[in-house]
């Protein structure tokens, strides 16, 4: 752990963070209301306001922006009963995946399925949603994967037991609730004639209203995450089952981790109740599993918290990006991808370009400094991969 100021510590070194990212972490650790420091993980670059990669501990208000327009973004996990040699074609499976999930925005889900249905009947609410955010059909985005950095894989662990996993989140709802928030959050520190190092560190105190409305709203996005992906998981299971029995019937999921990465919840830590807010962190309290993503070309982690204290019982959330897309696209070729994706069956893309493992961090180095946070349980290599326009 390293000392950033009085109210900041990194779980990296201090010089492999970024000029602009060290800056957002220094502002952040100026907000009054923060709860002892500021926890920055392993795997931190710069964010909007906050770093992606920062824990903070609040009491009295929440930093919208803090969280993040992917509200409970994060990853699902099935360890199965399968090995290798149980999966023929993966060419075959990867189609079949695509068919039964739809990649992109939801306007393309023309098809809910009845366990979606239900899933949609449990987040209703009184709020019209797509009136008061400015979506089209938010309940057609649930099931769908999603583009960016979302991904869904079939993986083999350290002795070919195969594990699926998928990353996505509250989808375009969740983006128009945090994008709204944030919004409200900037309109009320002028009302309230606040000066912010940054307008995006825009925060709501607890005694205003619009706190418990945001409150009701980021819970709502953080379930619809959690459904998203166990909906998305479900019809994975369900395409894997058929390929290799030809039927739902038999089973073959042993166990399932589901952790959000972009949330805020309460939390016990220093003998006080506090607003822990992760972006782009995972809980990682002592004996708690987890799964920490590398990019699609590299190794992925199931990994058991360690509960450090300093880290507010945090760890990184995944590999953390090296380059922006517009980078990315200007280092990098297509050809540098069709290398780093050999031996993974994946749908191949020049949309995916700014998604090439050479644009994030080595998560070996993210995964060693990480050591004093997580203990690593299994080691997952992807054989396929799907990803979204």
């Amino acid at each position: 752990m390293y000392k950033i100021n009085d109210k900041a510590v990194a779980f990296l070194p201090i010089e492999q963070i970024e000029a602009e990212a060290l800056q957002q972490i220094e502002n952040t650790s100026k907000m009054p209301f923060l709860f002892k420091h500021v926890a920055v993980m392993p795997d931190c670059h710069m964010g909007k306001g906050a770093t992606v990669g920062t824990v903070l501990a609040t009491k009295g208000a929440i930093i919208p922006a803090a969280v993040g327009v992917d509200i409970g973004c994060g990853m699902i996990s099935v360890k199965t009963n399968l090995k290798r040699n149980n999966l023929k074609d993966l060419h075959d499976i990867r189609m079949g995946i695509e068919r039964r999930i739809p990649m992109s925005a939801g306007k393309f889900n023309n098809n809910i399925t009845e366990s979606a249905q239900k899933k949609i009947d449990e987040l209703k609410t009184d709020t019209d949603l797509n009136k008061k955010f400015g979506t089209t059909s938010w309940e057609h985005q649930l099931g769908t994967l999603g583009g960016g950095n979302h991904f869904i894989e079939v993986c083999v662990d350290e002795i070919d037991t195969i594990w699926l996993t998928v990353h996505s989140g509250s989808r375009g709802i969740g983006n128009k609730i945090g994008n709204y928030y944030i919004a409200q959050a900037q309109k009320l520190m002028k009302e309230m004639f606040i000066t912010l190092p940054d307008i995006d560190l825009a925060y709501l105190p607890e005694s205003h209203p619009m706190f418990d409305e945001y409150l009701k709203m980021l819970h709502w996005a953080q379930k619809f995450a959690i459904l998203n992906r166990e909906e998305m998981m479900d019809r994975v299971i369900t395409e894997i089952k058929y390929h290799v029995y030809g039927n739902e019937e038999t089973e073959i999921e042993v166990e399932r981790i589901n952790c959000h990465h972009n949330f805020s919840q309460i939390e016990s830590h220093f003998g006080h109740n506090v607003w822990v807010t992760r972006k782009g962190a995972i809980e990682a309290a002592k004996g708690k599993k987890g799964m920490i993503p590398g990019s699609m070309g590299e190794k992925s982690y199931i990994v058991e918290g360690k509960g450090n204290p300093m880290s507010f019982n945090s760890s990184p959330h995944g590999a953390g990006r090296k380059f922006s897309r517009t980078k990315a696209r200007e280092q990098f070729t297509m050809e540098d991808f069709k290398k780093s994706m050999v031996g993974i069956e994946h749908r191949e893309s020049d949309v995916f370009l700014d998604e090439i493992p050479g644009c994030y961090k080595d998560i070996d180095v993210v995964m060693e400094n990480a050591k004093d946070l997580i203990e690593i349980k299994h080691t997952l290599k992807q054989i396929i991969n799907v990803k979204g326009d």
